[in-house]
C-alpha cells in the first residue's frame, strides 16, 4: 500500500508541474485531479488558452513534430478544437471548410469510405472468432466417439466422469490458450509490429490451425491445436476492437466498435450453418465442422493491408506525420484530420500527467496501482466477465447437448442450435442504433434481467413431460428469447467497453487483461458445464445461470460507469471520478429517480447528472441550457 501510495504522489507532483508549467505560458488551466475527479467534470484542455498562446504552441508542436509543412491547417484545427460547438464564430476558416464541420454535425454515420472497410475487417476478424467458437458445438455429437472419450449419451459408462471432463477440457482448448499465452502477447506484439501487424499475424493462427485440427488422430493432439487456435483468438481479440476504436469519430465509435459482438455473432451462426450443412456426411463430419473454420481467416489475412494504422498508434510511437497521413484517410478534409490530430495530442499529454512514464514490465501492474486505471480495470472485468456469468457460452459452445438433452434427435439438435445462432445475429443488429444513444450501461441494465427470467423460464420448461410437443418447443422458445435480449446488450458491450477505457499508455495491456478474463472464464465454463448438467440436471444448471445475471446486475450497477459519445481521451476524466463517488451516486440519486419515473411514472421527475462538461467540451452547451 506504501508503494502505492508513493507511485500516487509522484503522479500527482507531475501533473501538479504540468499544469504550472502551462500557466507559465500563459494559460488557465481547470484544476481537476485527474485521479480523484470529485467534481465530476470533463474538460477541454485547450479551452482556456489565449488565442495568441494557442497559436505559438501550435507552431512549437509543428516545429518539433516535423509538421512544418502544414501549419496553417493546424492551426486551424487547434482553433476547431479548443470550443468546437462555436466553430460558426471563427474568422480563420472559410465558409466552406465551416460547411464541411455542419455536414459532419448533421450526418454523423457520413465518412470516408476506408474507414468504413476498416471496419468491414474488423467484422471479419470478429466472425472468425465466432466461427472457432461454434466448429466444435456439432462436433461435441462425434468427436468424443471417434476418441473413444465416451458417446455423449451414456450415464452409466465406467469412465464416463473423466469422459465429460476430457471433452470440456477439447472445447477449453482455444480459451485457455487465449487467456494464458494469446491475450498477454499482445501488448508486446502491437509494441513492435502495430495493431495491423498483430492483426495479421492472428489471422494466420486462425488460418492453420482449424486445418490442423480437422486432421488430428487423438484427442491430445486435437486439444494442442486449439490451444494454438487460442494463441490468435487472443491476439486478435485484443487488437482488433482497439484498432477499430481508435480509427473511429467518437459519435458512432460504440456502433463501430460493437461490430465486433455482431460479426462474432454472425460467425457463430456460419459456424451452425457449416455444422448442419455436413452432419449427414458420415465419420469425416466433426473434422469438417472444425476444419472450415479456416474459411474467414483467408479474407482477413488479406484485407488488413489496405487498412491505414491506428493514428494513435503512430503518436504513440511519436510518428505524428503518419498519424495525421492515416487520419487523412479516415476523414473528410485536412481541417478535420488536423483538428482531431491536435485534440489527441492535447489530451495525451494530460494523460501523461496521470500514468507517468512506464515499461512493458511495469504496466501490468500499473493497472491496480493508479487510480484512473484501476477504475476502468475494474470496470472492464466486470463486463467481460459477465459474459460468462450471464450463460450466453453454455449455449454457444453446448447446444446441441443442451437439446439433445431435451429430447431432440443429433439432426433435430442442430437444426435448433441454427435457430439460436441465426437469432443471436439478428437481434445483434439494433445495438447499432441504440449503444451510442441509450448508451452502454443503459443497454446492460436493461438486458440483464430479461436474461436471467428467460434462463429460468427455459430451464422450468424440461419438467414438461418429453412425450409432449410443447417440451422442446418451449426450452428452444425460452432459450431464443435470451438470445434475443443478449445479443443488443451483453453481446456487444464487453469488447466495445473494454476497447475505449483504458488512457493510450495502458490500452494494449488492458485489453489483453479484459479479453484474459472474458476468455479464462469461457474456459472455466467450457471444461466445467458438462459436469456441472450431469450434477445440477438442465434445470438447475439454467437456474444457476439465471441467479449469475442478477448478481452480475448488482455489479454493473456500482461499478460501471457510462462512456457514449466521449473521446477515447476524454474518458480519463470519467474514470477520474472516484468509485466511492460514483457508487453514492447511483444509491442516493439514480436509483430513486428510476424508482420514480418508472415505477411510480412521475413523469416530472428530474435526474441531477453526475458529469458536468467545461466549456471547449462537446455538449457542454446543451448541459448548460439544460
Amino acid at each position: 500500500m506504501a508503494d502505492s501510495e508513493t507511485k500516487n504522489e509522484i503522479f500527482q507532483k507531475e501533473a501538479a508541474e504540468h499544469a504550472a508549467d502551462l500557466e507559465q505560458r500563459g494559460q488557465s488551466v481547470s484544476q481537476v485531479n485527474m485521479n480523484k475527479n470529485l467534481e465530476a467534470k470533463i474538460s477541454n484542455p485547450l479551452a482556456d488558452i489565449p488565442v495568441d498562446v494557442l497559436m505559438k504552441e501550435v507552431e512549437e508542436f509543428a516545429q518539433e513534430k516535423g509538421m512544418m509543412d502544414i501549419l496553417d491547417v493546424l492551426q486551424k484545427g487547434a482553433r476547431v478544437a479548443q470550443d468546437p460547438d462555436r466553430f460558426e464564430e471563427l474568422d480563420c476558416i472559410d465558409e466552406s471548410e465551416k460547411e464541411v464541420i455542419r455536414y459532419e454535425r448533421a450526418h454523423r454515420w457520413k465518412h470516408p469510405l476506408r474507414l468504413y472497410f476498416t471496419i468491414i475487417v474488423c467484422s471479419i476478424g470478429a466472425a472468425v472468432q465466432g466461427w472457432d467458437q461454434t466448429g466444435s458445438n456439432g462436433a461435441n455429437l462425434s468427436f468424443p466417439l471417434e476418441f473413444g472419450i465416451g458417446d455423449g449419451e451414456c450415464d452409466e459408462c465406467p469412465n464416463q466422469d473423466r469422459d465429460n471432463w476430457l471433452v470440456g477440457l477439447v472445447n477449453s482448448g482455444p480459451y485457455i490458450g487465449s487467456a494464458f499465452i494469446g491475450c498477454w502477447l499482445s501488448d508486446p506484439c502491437n509494441f513492435y509490429f502495430g495493431r495491423r501487424g498483430t492483426i495479421f499475424i492472428s489471422a494466420v493462427f486462425c488460418l492453420i490451425t482449424p486445418i490442423g485440427g480437422a486432421v488430428t488422430q487423438s484427442w491430445e493432439q486435437l486439444f494442442i491445436t486449439r490451444l494454438l487456435m487460442g494463441i490468435g483468438m487472443g491476439l486478435k481479440g485484443s487488437s482488433v476492437p482497439i484498432f477499430a476504436a481508435e480509427n473511429s469519430p467518437a459519435t458512432i465509435r460504440g456502433a463501430l466498435v460493437m461490430s465486433w459482438q455482431m460479426w462474432t455473432a454472425f460467425g457463430i451462426f456460419l459456424g451452425f450453418c457449416a455444422n448442419l450443412a455436413v452432419h449427414t456426411v458420415g465419420d469425416i463430419a466433426w473434422r469438417l465442422q472444425i476444419g472450415s473454420a479456416f474459411i474467414p481467416a483467408v479474407p482477413l489475412c488479406l484485407g488488413i493491408f489496405f487498412c491505414p494504422e491506428s493514428p494513435r498508434w503512430y503518436m504513440k510511437k511519436n510518428r505524428y506525420h503518419k498519424a495525421y497521413n492515416s487520419l487523412l484517410r479516415l476523414r473528410f478534409t485536412p481541417l478535420q484530420a488536423a483538428r482531431d490530430l491536435y485534440y489527441i495530442h492535447s489530451q495525451l499529454q494530460v494523460e501523461a500527467s496521470i500514468v507517468g512514464k512506464s515499461n512493458y514490465l511495469t504496466r501490468f501492474f500499473e493497472l491496480f496501482t493508479i487510480p484512473r486505471v484501476r477504475r476502468a480495470t475494474l470496470a472492464s472485468f466486470v463486463v467481460m466477465i459477465a459474459q460468462q456469468m450471464c450463460g450466453i457460452n453454455i449455449i454457444a459452445f453446448y447446444s446441441s447437448t443442451v437439446f439433445v438433452n431435451a429430447g431432440a434427435s443429433a439432426s433435430d439438435a442442430l437444426i435448433a442450435s441454427f435457430g439460436f445462432g441465426l437469432v443471436n445475429f439478428v437481434f445483434a443488429w439494433p445495438a447499432i442504433w441504440t449503444i451510442d444513444t441509450y448508451g452502454r450501461r443503459t443497454l446492460l441494465l436493461f438486458t440483464f434481467p430479461q436474461m436471467a427470467w428467460t434462463l429460468l423460464a427455459a430451464g422450468f420448461c424440461f419438467y414438461i413431460p418429453e412425450e409432449s410437443t410443447a417440451h422442446l418447443a418451449c426450452i428452444a422458445l425460452f432459450i431464443y428469447l435470451f438470445a434475443a435480449f443478449y445479443s443488443p446488450g451483453e453481446g456487444p458491450v464487453p469488447f466495445t467497453y473494454s476497447a475505449e477505457v483504458f488512457p493510450l499508455s495502458h490500452r494494449e495491456v488492458g485489453m489483453g487483461w479484459a479479453v484474459a478474463t472474458c476468455l479464462f472464464w469461457a474456459a472455466v465454463l467450457s471444461i466445467s458445464f458438462p459436469r456441472i448438467l450431469e450434477a445440477f440436471t438442465p434445470t438447475g444448471t439454467f437456474g444457476f445461470y439465471a441467479a449469475l445475471n442478477v448478481t452480475a446486475f448488482v455489479m454493473i450497477f456500482f461499478w460501471v460507469p457510462e462512456t457514449k459519445q466521449r473521446t477515447l481521451e476524454e474518458l480519463d476524466y470519467i474514470f477520474a471520478v472516484p468509485t466511492r463517488r460514483f457508487m453514492s451516486y447511483n444509491t442516493t440519486k439514480a436509483l430513486p429517480w428510476w424508482f420514480k419515473r418508472y415505477v411510480f411514472m412521475h413523469k416530472d421527475a428530474q435526474l441531477e447528472p453526475l458529469y458536468h462538461f467545461d466549456h471547449g467540451v462537446v455538449g457542454a452547451q446543451k448541459q448548460e441550457s439544460e
